[in-house]
């Protein structure tokens, strides 16, 4: 399934997001500009996930950029975060 960024579903989702982290989650980043919410487990591996609160995770752009294509690398990190909130 493509990801449609206009679903209601997923602009809930993000909003659920930004509202409980309010910034950048990347340890060591305070940005609270050019958010985004990023899949903790990927859109593409986790259906059951895709809206799920607890499968997501605010980074800024600079963050979520550096992580790409290395996402399972930071997965146990982004959990730990999260089930610490």
């Amino acid at each position: 399934m493509k990801r449609n960024y206009n679903d209601p579903a997923y602009a809930d989702w993000r909003k659920k997001i930004f509202q409980r982290d309010k910034k950048c989650m990347m340890p060591g980043c305070t940005s609270k500009t050019k958010l985004q919410a990023h899949h903790i487990k990927r859109w593409a591996d986790a259906s059951a996930l895709r809206y799920d609160i607890s499968n997501g995770i605010t980074l800024c752009a600079a963050c979520h950029k550096s992580i790409k294509n290395k996402e399972g690398h930071y997965e146990s990190l982004f959990r730990s975060i999260i089930d610490g909130l």
